[in-house]
């Protein structure tokens, strides 16, 4: 799937991963989903992230900064990427230019321009203001479901993995049968070696979602690492779109000398990755 992922567009933003979903969790961004549910950000969204930023850091305050996106991305007279607004920091509030008016993006109000305004840039300064905000709203956790705790920890996984598992943990309280929140921690416990505590979150996983490829795929790399080899085979089979279960059946099958089968899952291999790029 093309675009930027989380990680992406925190470093070309100069954000936190948890700042960038911050945006997706007030509905300010939509971007789509891959298939571990990880966000696909579009050059827009960086644009306006890059702007929502530069007004962070002319004093704007958080909580005026969501009101008047959530108001500019509901008003009827607003067009419909707030990306291509040109919003400035105008005397403590976001306004809108037009040509050579302003607009109070909150109140929808005309400005009259006394002081030169501020527009939203990206300079790299401080971005206290806006992690003491999304810090404040992650003190609540009752404002999250199972999945945005699911979603915060992908996010937090290139950031701090102790954190990805407090929030897999978070997700699997709030929701036993949360699949993909059981794939997830079993895979950070898998990379740090704990195969017992990986299992048992996959089979979870299976438990809760009998058909969750994702699943099966990673029970199979977990016993190809205890080398067993059919064991590892007969889960890769039920992963029949995951194309690296294909890869490994064919390493398997080209070890037991089955050219045939070997053959098969390599174009099936090739299939999938051609399909996925398209």
């Amino acid at each position: 799937m093309n675009g930027y992922s989380t990680q992406e567009v925190a470093q070309l933003v100069g954000m936190k991963p948890a700042q960038v979903r911050h945006f997706v969790r007030r509905k300010l961004l939509d971007p789509h989903k891959g298939r571990r549910g990880e966000y696909h950000f579009a050059f827009q969204d960086l644009v306006l992230l890059r702007t929502a930023k530069g007004l962070i850091e002319s004093d704007i305050s958080i909580r005026d900064l969501f009101r008047a996106l959530r108001r500019l991305k509901a008003g009827a007279r607003t067009p419909p990427m707030l990306s291509s607004l040109r919003m400035e920091a105008h005397s403590g509030a976001v306004v809108i230019r037009n040509d050579d008016k302003l607009w109070n993006a909150h109140t929808g109000q005309g400005c009259l321009e006394f002081t030169p305004s501020s527009p939203g840039r990206c300079n790299g300064q401080s971005l206290a203001a806006l992690w003491n905000g999304v810090e404040e709203e992650l003190r609540n956790p009752e404002e999250l479901d199972s999945d945005e705790w699911r979603q915060l920890g992908v996010d937090l996984e290139d950031w701090d993995a102790s954190k990805a598992f407090e929030a897999y943990e978070r997700a699997i309280t709030l929701n036993p049968n949360n699949a993909d929140a059981h794939v997830n921690i079993g895979r950070l416990y898998q990379l740090k070696g704990n195969l017992k505590n990986a299992k048992r979150h996959y089979e979870m996983a299976v438990e809760a979602s009998p058909r969750h490829q994702l699943a099966h795929y990673n029970l199979g790399t977990l016993f190809d690492e205890l080398s067993e080899g059919e064991l590892a085979a007969n889960f890769y089979r039920k992963a029949p779109d995951v194309p690296d279960a294909h890869y490994n059946l064919a390493r398997i099958f080209h070890q037991r000398g089955d050219e045939l089968a070997y053959r098969r899952h390599r174009q099936q291999y090739q299939r999938l990755l051609q399909r996925e790029g398209s």
